[in-house]
């Protein structure tokens, strides 16, 4: 495919890439500035701590530090989500410890992204767990949800759901665009905000067999945060058949400006050198 036009320091197309999948061959705190030297100004993280939902402010600092020195700005940060990755995909509809977990994360999440200026938080509904009536979890998740938003309005951020893919996440009860809009739209009604936001993920919608044009021109306008990946592969832009770059200039005509955050593997070769797509932009 063609190159994507910019990095994130152009016009068009701002670029960030996803720290907690690219870079992953260093340690948290050197990542920043390997992104930097790639020539990107902006970065994402999933829940950096899946070990803990509050960990020490001396962690905290340190990363906010690291994202400092880079001169990265943090675009987007996931709550706690339990082992991601690994085999969950979200704590705050799975009752008793997990969302427990996330409830404690939240405003610790939440004082993050307000110190380092990230304006998106990307709140994970969680698997399906046996046993439990999905009714019940769904009303729990809303719960949580209503604080996130609370959380993520009171620093002036979006609260984010995210669909992702039956194949790669068969327990996870939002694998499609109306899913996770139907969502965003109680967590809205519920709070009265309006800040809460579909996460569009390219990769995700496209291993669903969801019609792409489709979703884009139906939720564009209530899309806070787009990702992408080739598919099949989950891999750099051009190592699979996914016609990215119509997608993202399908976007930008339908009014999407915010982010595009660069979620792929790199595959066997280090993360610097994944970025040859963008040569030429």
């Amino acid at each position: 495919m063609a190159p994507l036009l910019t990095n994130g320091r152009g016009t068009e197309q701002r670029f960030d890439v996803n720290l907690s999948i690219l870079f992953t061959e260093l340690p948290l705190l050197e990542r920043p500035a390997a992104a930097a030297a790639a020539g990107f100004g902006a970065v994402e993280l999933w829940w950096p701590w899946t070990d803990t939902p509050t960990p020490p402010q001396a962690e905290l600092d340190a990363l906010g530090k690291a994202l400092d020195d880079a001169g990265t700005q943090l675009v987007g940060l996931n709550f706690y989500a339990g082992q991601l990755p690994g085999p969950d995909r979200g704590a705050l509809s799975v009752p008793g410890e997990e969302s427990d977990r996330f409830v404690a994360n939240i405003e610790v999440a939440a004082d993050f992204a307000a110190t380092t200026g990230c304006k998106a938080l990307n709140a994970l509904y969680g698997n399906r767990v046996e046993g439990v009536d999905p009714r019940e979890q769904d009303e729990l998740a809303l719960e949580n949800l209503v604080q996130a938003a609370h959380a993520a309005d009171r620093i002036g951020a979006v609260l984010l759901i995210e669909a992702l893919n039956k194949p790669e996440s068969p327990l996870y009860p939002l694998v499609s665009a109306p899913s996770a809009i139907e969502v965003v739209n109680k967590v809205n009604a519920a709070t009265g905000l309006g800040n809460a936001a579909f996460l569009l993920d390219l990769y995700h919608l496209s291993m669903n067999g969801e019609d792409l044009n489709e979703v884009i021109d139906r939720y564009a306008d209530r899309t806070g945060h787009v990702q992408i990946a080739d598919n099949p592969g989950r891999g750099a832009p051009g190592t699979g058949s996914l016609p990215l770059e119509d997608l993202l200039g399908r976007l930008r005509k339908a009014g999407y400006t915010g982010w595009v955050g660069l979620e792929y593997k790199p595959g066997d070769r280090p993360s610097a050198e994944s970025f040859d797509w963008l040569a030429g932009a």
